[in-house]
């Protein structure tokens, strides 16, 4: 794992041990057995943190724990030498969102402890939010994000996953998804044709509109496919 910058890991650090317990499930904390472990392949996995104030993961502890259970369980599943990259996301600007978590699962960084990790972090975002440490952002760029993180990661090598803590609602000068009948351009290469899976958890959530959700499954979907993505899911609750 790469070392954060240096005020990054005091404030996450500070506020995660004060203020964000530990809810790691059973499952994550047992032993795995070695041959188990040795048959897991090794995978990248890119996770996104969305920030912009639409997203109930900033505010709803209740919420935020649910989505940090299931992407820890993810986690804790990766075989050796996988990859697992963590950034935050919501305004184009890197000054909103310098944050990154990177981690290479070995004999040192056991899966269990990774996603202890990354489930603390995002169990925590709500109070990350509130004490200043991340700041909401009034736009989301999902669609730049992806694109930053196939040319920052790529799909080579290693099945890669992206999943991604957001509502899904893109807002940005590509689409505004909050208005009736948006719909997200076309893709203009198939840059991610070598990328296993896109998953959205908390898709049209905050929205109260099962047919806003429906609709967003929809435009996503159909954006993945395009793109070149083998498969996508979308996940209002679960």
């Amino acid at each position: 794992m790469r070392l954060l910058p240096v005020l990054i890991a005091i404030g996450v650090l500070a506020v995660l041990v004060a203020g964000v317990m530990e809810r790691g499930s059973s499952e994550a904390r047992a032993q795995v057995d070695p041959r188990v472990e040795a048959a897991r392949s090794a995978k990248r996995l890119i996770i996104g943190i969305d920030l912009s104030r639409s997203n109930p993961l900033i505010s709803d502890a209740g919420f935020a724990n649910k989505v940090a259970q299931r992407i820890g369980a993810m986690v804790s599943e990766l075989g050796f030498a996988s990859e697992v990259h963590v950034r935050t996301l919501g305004s184009y600007d890197i000054t909103a969102n310098s944050f990154y978590y990177d981690a290479v699962i070995s004999a040192r960084q056991r899966p269990e402890a990774v996603a202890a990790e990354v489930t603390r972090l995002i169990a925590g975002t709500p109070v990350l939010v509130q004490r200043g440490v991340w700041t909401a952002q009034q736009k989301t760029n999902i669609l730049a994000f992806l694109d930053n993180a196939v040319y920052s990661f790529g799909c080579e090598g290693l099945d890669t996953d992206i999943v991604l803590a957001t509502d899904g609602i893109e807002d940005s000068e590509y689409a505004r998804l909050s208005r009736a009948g948006a719909t997200l351009p076309e893709p203009s290469s198939t840059l991610f044709a070598q990328c296993a899976s896109l998953q959205i958890l908390g898709l049209g959530q905050g929205q109260v509109s099962p047919t806003k959700t429906i609709e967003l499954r929809q435009a996503w979907s159909d954006w993945a496919k395009a793109a070149g993505f083998a498969s996508f899911t979308g996940l209002n609750d679960w």
